[in-house]
């Protein structure tokens, strides 16, 4: 008798309610994993997940989004079971990975909602193509602009630097500089990255406990390989292409919904996000944090459900 890995991204996909099924395509000069199920007459909706985490980040939203529509949940350029290059993480060019995904799959038009990086590949990808983004959703996090270039290396007077104590000045981003080195993140890190995730999660969630055991071997496992830790860090080592790329962008023109958590980038995305499209809203969750599809679920089912009809 065959024994089924229940980490596996096939005994994933299977779990989850709306016919979820896992998949890998050749495209854009990468190998690309996604999860796909649902249908509906609703727009097809791209989910794009974010660091330290894979495409299992949105399980506890997929089956209730997929009851409308089509639902694909991709594991961006480096991440989870998708090809690990040796380059190409800037966020235009993983815009560019989605897109070419979209046209393996037959689609001309659909939305997009990302979670962290992902946020920012969803932004690229309705700055680059405007005319098969029907609505652009970014969670928590904003694409990388000039003001990034002015993150300070020593925390604010405000900022705990510990799990447990809560940011009302917002959380200090150490990891942002510890992920510029080459080398030694990994070294450090292959075998033992649930050191890192587990504190991340401890850290950034409004209830650490939102984010289970089992979701917490998922991301360890997709993270345990130096070559995995040297993918992840190098969507942070594109930061200042990010930044120039981010200049020749403009306004976004399509629909542009910002979730942001109320203990976390809320307030941020609030001020920041009129000025980066023509046609923006900005939604707070409440009781949350960083992680906001598996700390709300509901609420951000709801929110994104209510915006791409």
């Amino acid at each position: 008798m065959t024994t089924v890995d229940p980490l596996s991204d096939t005994a994933l996909a299977h779990s989850l309610d709306g016919g979820f099924s896992s998949h890998h395509a050749d495209v854009n000069g990468v190998r690309l994993h996604y999860v796909c199920g649902g249908g509906g007459d609703g727009e097809p909706l791209f989910l794009l997940g974010g660091w330290p985490q894979t495409w299992w980040q949105w399980h506890k939203v997929m089956p209730a989004l997929a009851r409308r529509r089509r639902v694909i949940a991709v594991d961006l350029r480096g991440m989870g079971s998708s090809s690990k290059p040796d380059g190409g993480y800037d966020k235009r060019t993983m815009a560019h990975d989605v897109h070419a995904l979209a046209e393996h799959l037959g689609l001309t038009r659909f939305g997009v909602a990302g979670h962290d990086i992902g946020a920012m590949v969803a932004y690229a990808h309705a700055a680059l193509f405007p005319e098969s983004t029907s609505r652009v959703c970014l969670l928590d996090v904003p694409h990388p602009d000039e003001n990034w270039s002015a993150f300070g290396l020593l925390p604010g007077p405000d900022q705990h630097v510990d799990p447990g104590h809560g940011n009302p000045a917002g959380p200090y981003l150490w990891w942002f500089a510890f992920n510029q080195v080459r080398g030694l993140p990994e070294a450090l890190l292959e075998g033992r990255f649930s050191l890192l995730g587990d504190w991340l999660f401890d850290y950034m969630a409004e209830d650490p406990a939102s984010i289970g055991e089992h979701s917490r071997r998922v991301y360890a496992r997709a993270y345990s390989s130096a070559d995995a830790v040297r993918a992840g860090n190098g969507w942070y080592q594109a930061f200042n292409t990010d930044i120039a790329d981010e200049r020749t962008y403009g306004r976004v023109e399509v629909p542009l919904l910002a979730l942001g958590g109320d203990g976390s980038n809320h307030a941020f995305l609030k001020e920041l996000m009129p000025s980066k499209g023509t046609d923006v809203r900005v939604v707070e969750i409440a009781d949350c944090g960083h992680y906001l599809p598996e700390e709300q679920p509901e609420a951000v089912a709801d929110a994104l459900e209510a915006f791409l009809s």
